[in-house]
């Protein structure tokens, strides 16, 4: 690095990637800005530049005693000891400006030789002062996520029949015979600490009621009237609670009876196409059940006006994740328990960094905005404008009986098309792909209906309805 290229560096002022020191004296000062910045994305001091930009320089004695006490910080005054790089660039006058560079570090947390450790904050640094900071540190560094977080429930505040579906359905298992036995078996499953006590993932997903465990995780959906948000008017509100299946499914009923049913040409008594795909939404709030960030004590707040509807999560994109990243399918993982459950078919999840690029398709009309300083994550699905005459909205207060049952409808479909899909069905009854299958189930359990021949390929057969 010449002359030059500091003077355009300095120009810029000092932010979270650099900082400026006219001298250097104090090893255990220069060793906690070397820390915080280790601890963030690493960064540039430069040393014989002031903080006001002037750049005076080193003399050749301060830059051997400096250089010195710079290799005594990084070996000696953090643990783990540091890498970094020197350079020494020489200004017009015969002066030494000192560039430290300071790698992110592979090893975090760092800590000063008092324990302490250290953020950079904008240009500045700060201690770590909160239990939620130090974990979400680890969780950065791979070291530890939300969904390991240890709760106060033991295991009798399992829902054994919903637990013991999911081990028949997909392990093939029977539930355990005994509490020592299910103990283990959630301690394998990652589903449960080593004292016995279910930690996060086990309680959102398998717990009878995670909103008496964990009452902020939770859904609060709401239908302002217009496009602004009310204190006191709605046309529509409900909380979701539950374990995140129930909550995903009770959440994507509630987008679906707050969107417009297009006629589109059709017949008064057609049920209509939506006019947003409901896949759109599976994806999104999938996402947001999944991706958000469990250390901030905050519900999912889901917001539906005349002209969009809001998806807010608590917690930023992680780590170095932007918007412009995930639009192209690239993610990282901020809850790895819950995502390999909810990959197993918990919810309907297609593959990480999938969703957020399949609801793009379906529909490009998506912004998203990602707010580092107020901790949150918002999708905003905008809403075309609709012409009333071709479009019906489901009233949220309309009886269930003013339209025949849900099994009904999926019989008088496959009576009519016996090669019907699955995800024609779902079209058709303007409902999401996993209602069609819970249905489907339930038929099949009662001995109503059957598959025959491939999924693909095969066709259904009605067996007794009258």
């Amino acid at each position: 690095m010449n002359f030059q290229p500091i003077l355009s560096k300095v120009a810029l002022g000092e932010d979270s990637t650099r900082q400026f020191k006219a001298d250097v004296r104090n090893v255990e000062s220069l060793a906690s800005e070397m820390a915080a910045f280790a601890n963030s994305n690493g960064g540039k001091i430069f040393i014989g530049v002031a903080d006001d930009g002037s750049i005076p320089g080193l003399s050749a004695g301060d830059v051997s005693r400096i250089n010195q006490l710079i290799s005594n910080a990084a070996s000696q005054q953090i643990r783990s000891p540091l890498t970094v790089q020197t350079e020494n660039v020489a200004l017009a006058n015969g002066r030494v400006v000192i560039v430290l560079t300071v790698p992110k570090g592979i090893d975090k947390p760092y800590f000063d030789k008092n324990g302490v450790i250290w953020l950079k904050t904008g240009a500045d640094k700060r201690r770590i002062n909160s239990k939620e900071e130090l974990r979400r540190l680890f969780q950065i560094s791979g070291q530890f996520h939300a969904d390991e977080l240890p709760t106060k429930a033991g295991i009798d505040r399992l829902d054994k029949l919903r637990f013991r579906d999911f081990l028949r359905d997909f392990y093939k298992l029977d539930f355990p015979d005994s509490s020592s036995e299910l103990t283990r078996l959630l301690q394998n499953m990652n589903l449960a600490t080593e004292n016995g006590m279910l930690n996060l993932a086990g309680v959102l997903m398998f717990a009878e009621r995670p909103e008496w465990i964990q009452p902020q995780f939770v859904l609060k959906a709401i239908r302002f009237p217009g496009n602004q948000v009310h204190v006191s008017e709605y046309v529509d509100t409900e909380d979701f609670s539950g374990p995140i299946s129930k909550v995903f499914d009770d959440s994507l009923a509630f987008i679906m009876r707050n969107l417009h049913k297009i006629q589109a040409g059709r017949g008064v008594n057609s049920p209509g196409t939506l006019e947003i795909p409901n896949s759109v939404f599976e994806e999104l709030v999938v996402n947001a059940i999944v991706h958000r960030d469990y250390f901030v004590s905050a519900p999912i707040r889901l917001f539906i006006f005349d002209n969009r509807i809001e998806i807010i999560s608590p917690g930023h994109l992680p780590n170095n994740l932007t918007v412009d990243k995930i639009r192209t399918g690239i993610s990282n993982i901020r809850n790895p328990i819950l995502v390999s459950y909810v990959a197993k078919g918990l919810l309907p999840y297609h593959g990480l960094g999938s969703g957020i690029k399949r609801a793009l398709e379906l529909w490009p009309q998506i912004d998203f905005t990602d707010d580092r300083d107020g901790c949150l994550f918002t999708v905003i699905v905008h809403r075309n404008s609709i012409d009333k005459s071709e479009a019906t909205a489901s009233s949220p207060k309309s009886s269930p009986k003013s339209s025949p049952k849900i099994e009904i409808q999926i019989l008088d479909l496959i009576r009519k098309t016996p090669s019907i899909t699955t995800e024609q069905l779902g079209v058709k009854l303007n409902k999401s792909k996993r209602t069609v299958l819970k249905q489907i189930a339930k038929l099949k359990k009662q001995n109503l209906l059957q598959r025959v021949g491939a999924p693909k390929g095969g066709h259904w057969k009605i067996l007794g309805f009258e």
